[in-house]
């Protein structure tokens, strides 16, 4: 009789919780449509004829109105397999009712538009023609910013770069796949760091392309067709749900996605590119030879994949437009937060394992401030009100400004490698001091390709179940004698270590090519050890990206690593530490070690990489410090 009424209980609150979000749903829809025109499934004709699926959100007003456009990958419908959906509504009723249309339309390929998609390759002229037809539009004010984060945010920059008079403002969040080459970073859109392939665009690639031989909506469709037909039917075709941990492990890398059954054209040709391939320059990626002539509002975070590039790219925007307003109107917000969490965070936000505090930010009040001065011309105080770059200090936990990145008061302070040869795991010797080891003891270690150091947490995105991002303690990570552990004294004061981190190695191996990784650690007084940043570097590359040369055997070379990022204050009591190893795997693609293609091999060879540190190796690492 007891389990009968707790069924009962169960079932009763399940029913009025289902009505209580059926109605907040029925008050979202109303509410929009009291206050705005609403137009969906528009097809707006590109140059080449291609149509494009848009929704359009208005106020009822006979006065013009500034637009905010979001172009995405993703699906936005209202609908989804006969079920209504508030995503884009609630994001449209907060637009019209600050007064501005609220526009998002798929790329070409993507549901219900026409064309066929290519990540990165989707033609700049899109962006052009969309803004050209929403100019031209009888309620429109002529004045265009855009919104949005990761793939709905990566086409900005370049598009940015194309000079349309009604590009007016832009809000990337969490950008890096849209960014190319910045200086002598060279990413290509997040597929590569240091020359080493980053694993996130496979998972990715299986969990949203769309096959190419999914039904098609017949030509001539009026809007009426096209709305009947997205209540029932969004053309959003998935891939089962797989162990993508497994599927990552497969070899040669160029058979993963047709391994598990995923389609895998676009894979295939981008899989094959090196990272100064012609074809990385010809589809929709920033590359630092465009020059972005848009006021934009940065949005990053420190556990996001991209978090170097993406404060690379705002520094090259503010330091090298040939545009002076445009040099003065690039502002930065930096979370502690991962991929696109930015409004998640809490009170206590919790990265991985890590609590950081209270990461809230009141971002929707600034964006709209933002677009407000720069879309409807209002002398609001955004621009007094607003630090130049906000960025959170984990350690603290506290909200920062300053007008530069990194702050001006952040000094580089070297730190040299030291030990006796025995830095293998956290139980060996290995130091960070100010002072360089005056003999020559190289810490050694064997680098399996078929035995890599798994990825624990770290600054990831899209890997499925495959890698967790954020902070987690690496202390039994720190037990694998492939790792090498370079820490330093216990702090006597606190230190904030605020900017891009710098590291240098003088590595040898009996391989013809391999990699080496470091990862930037917070020891706590219990010995809890946070990953705060990590990079890798492929060795044929480290004299640049457009050429390979390889290793000979035990010859000692200089390898620097692509910058790693963070703010972290380190409290007095805690130490600072560095792991270093060949692999961090799947963050990364393996090396095979070979020399060769890597990406069509089955089998790897092992190398035996040694670090070297003295007074003629000076290995170290460059922490940009803030004294308190």
């Amino acid at each position: 009789m007891k389990k009968h009424s707790i069924l009962i209980t169960f079932v009763l609150v399940c029913f009025f919780v289902n009505s209580f979000n059926l109605q907040a749903q029925e008050d979202i829809f109303q509410e929009l449509e009291e206050i705005a025109i609403v137009d969906q499934k528009i097809m707006m004709p590109m140059r080449d004829g291609i149509r494009l699926a848009t929704d359009i959100y208005r106020p009822k007003t006979n006065k013009k109105v500034p637009i905010i456009f979001s172009r995405t990958p993703y699906n936005f419908n209202s609908w989804v397999n006969g079920e209504q959906r508030t995503g884009t509504a609630k994001k449209a009723l907060e637009a019209v009712k600050k007064g501005y249309a609220y526009v998002v339309q798929n790329e070409r390929g993507r549901y219900f538009s026409e064309g066929e998609w290519d990540i990165l390759g989707v033609p700049l002229t899109d962006g052009y023609d969309a803004f050209t037809w929403m100019k031209d539009q009888p309620w429109s004010n002529g004045k265009i910013g855009t919104l949005g984060c990761s793939s709905t945010a990566e086409w900005q920059m370049a598009a940015a770069a194309l000079d349309h008079p009604s590009y007016a403002a832009m809000v990337p969040q969490g950008f890096g796949a849209g960014v190319g080459r910045v200086g002598n970073i060279n990413e290509q859109g997040n597929w590569f760091r240091g020359g080493a392939e980053q694993m996130l665009f496979i998972a990715w690639l299986y969990g949203v392309e769309q096959d190419k031989f999914k039904p098609r909506i017949p030509a001539g469709a009026t809007q009426e067709d096209l709305i009947r037909i997205s209540r029932f039917y969004d053309l959003n075709p998935k891939n089962p749900p797989i162990d993508m941990a497994k599927a990552l492990k497969h070899l040669p890398l160029q058979d993963i996605l047709k391994n598990i059954n995923g389609k895998h054209d676009i894979f295939d040709k981008m899989i094959v590119r090196k990272p100064n391939d012609p074809d990385w320059f010809k589809g929709g990626l920033y590359h630092d030879n465009m020059e972005i002539g848009v006021p934009g509002f940065w949005f990053a975070s420190w556990y996001d994949v991209s978090i170097t590039p993406n404060l690379a790219l705002f520094n090259h925007v503010r330091n090298n437009s040939k545009d002076p307003k445009i040099r003065d109107n690039q502002y930065l917000v930096i979370a502690p937060t991962l991929h696109c969490s930015y409004t998640r965070a809490t009170e206590n936000t919790i990265v991985g394992e890590r609590n950081v505090g209270d990461a809230t930010l009141n971002y929707d009040e600034q964006i709209y401030a933002w677009f407000d001065l720069w879309l409807k011309g209002d002398q609001n105080d955004f621009k007094q009100k607003t630090p130049r770059v906000q960025y959170y200090t984990m350690g603290s936990n506290k909200w920062q400004a300053s007008e530069t990145w990194p702050p001006e008061t952040a000094e580089l302070t070297t730190f040299y490698l030291n030990s006796k040869g025995d830095a293998n795991s956290s139980f060996g010797g290995g130091e960070l001091n100010s002072s360089k080891a005056e003999s020559d003891y190289p810490d050694s270690f064997t680098y399996d390709p078929m035995a890599p150091v798994p990825s624990y947490g770290g600054n990831v995105c899209c890997t499925g179940n495959a890698v967790q991002g954020g902070a987690f303690d690496q202390q039994q990570m720190e037990t694998r004698n492939d790792i090498l552990v370079y820490t330093t004294e216990v702090l006597k004061e606190g230190v904030e270590v605020s900017g891009f981190i710098e590291s240098t190695l003088y590595v040898s191996s009996d391989a013809k090519d391999t990699d080496f990784t470091i990862k930037l650690i917070d020891v706590y007084p219990d010995g809890s050890a946070y990953n705060l940043d990590e990079t890798i570097q492929r060795v044929r590359y480290r004299d640049g990206y457009d050429k390979e040369v390889f290793m000979e055997k035990d010859k000692v070379y200089q390898v620097d690593l692509t910058p790693m990022s963070t703010s972290n204050y380190f409290k007095k009591g805690h130490r600072i530490r560095i792991e270093i190893s060949s692999s961090n795997f799947p963050r990364f693609g393996r090396n095979l070690n070979t020399g060769g293609n890597n990406y069509d091999e089955k089998e790897g060879v092992v190398a035996h990489n040694k670090v070297h540190h003295s007074l003629d190796y000076p290995s170290q690492i460059k922490l940009p410090m803030i004294m308190k």
